[in-house]
């Protein structure tokens, strides 16, 4: 598929999905959705690690209102049934591990765009904003649903209601963001993050992301009982059987993803 709002750049199981839309801050219309959607699945196939950042200053300024009209004649609910939520769902259950990259201002969608990858990294430069409230609307793409798992109940109400400006630092030290770096070594510190992941055991971080997930829904004796299936799966592995041979060699692993 040749993209018009994003770039797909796939070389030593690194996919990297530039968001690339400069001149509208990235913001989120229907042929970017419909592209980020087709990128994720595509990269899911080629790639053992799927990174997501933005051309320009900003990561992404949420949904592009002026996309299709009138903001007043849009069908916020069709666009977040028909649109929002297959491209959400293509990242939130990627096959391979996720990173945002988060190299400036993400607002709105874009916050949430942001939250739905696995692992968030972000400039000191960024920001986040729920900005839904601004404009009489209450926090969507998954909004709802990342932010209080990642920052519990009291700061997402907060983070909603208020509508303020989040610093990457800020977020950091809430639970938003894994890391908060400097400027000057961002870029290069999520590319050494990217191919650590892209290096390592692919299957394994898939089962991990189930196991982590299903915790919320499960009891202890649930959640024993789902790590002992997984752990099995894992034993099964060529990664695993090699990661042991490694450690008792005293030598790096040489994981394949398989």
């Amino acid at each position: 598929m040749e993209y018009q709002t994003l770039r797909l750049e796939i070389d030593a199981g690194t996919a990297v999905m530039t968001l690339d839309r400069p001149d509208v801050m990235n913001a989120l219309n229907t042929q970017m959705r419909a592209e980020i959607t087709h990128a994720v699945k595509a990269a899911e196939q080629k790639a053992r690690v799927l990174v997501m950042t933005g051309t320009g200053r900003a990561f992404c300024s949420g949904q592009d209102l002026g996309d299709g009209g009138s903001a007043a004649n849009l069908d916020l609910e069709r666009t977040l049934r028909d649109e929002y939520v297959p491209m959400l769902k293509a990242i939130f259950d990627c096959a391979i591990p996720t990173i945002s990259a988060v190299n400036g201002p993400a607002a709105g969608a874009g916050a949430n765009l942001a939250l739905a990858a696995d692992v968030v990294l972000a400039s000191e430069d960024a920001y986040f904003v729920q900005a839904f409230t601004r404009i009489g609307l209450i926090p969507d793409a998954g909004g709802t649903y990342f932010l209080p798992r990642q920052v519990g109940m009291a700061r997402a109400m907060g983070a909603a209601l208020f509508a303020d400006k989040i610093t990457a630092k800020q977020a950091a030290d809430w639970g938003m963001v894994y890391e908060a770096i400097p400027a000057t070594t961002f870029e290069s510190r999520w590319k050494e993050r990217a191919a650590q992941l892209a290096n390592g055991p692919t299957k394994t971080y898939g089962y991990l992301k189930s196991a982590i997930r299903g915790s919320y829904d499960n009891n202890l004796d649930d959640q024993l009982a789902l790590e002992a299936k997984l752990q099995g799966k894992c034993g099964l592995t060529r990664d695993f059987r090699e990661g042991v041979v490694a450690f008792l060699e005293k030598r790096p692993a040489e994981f394949e993803g398989r």
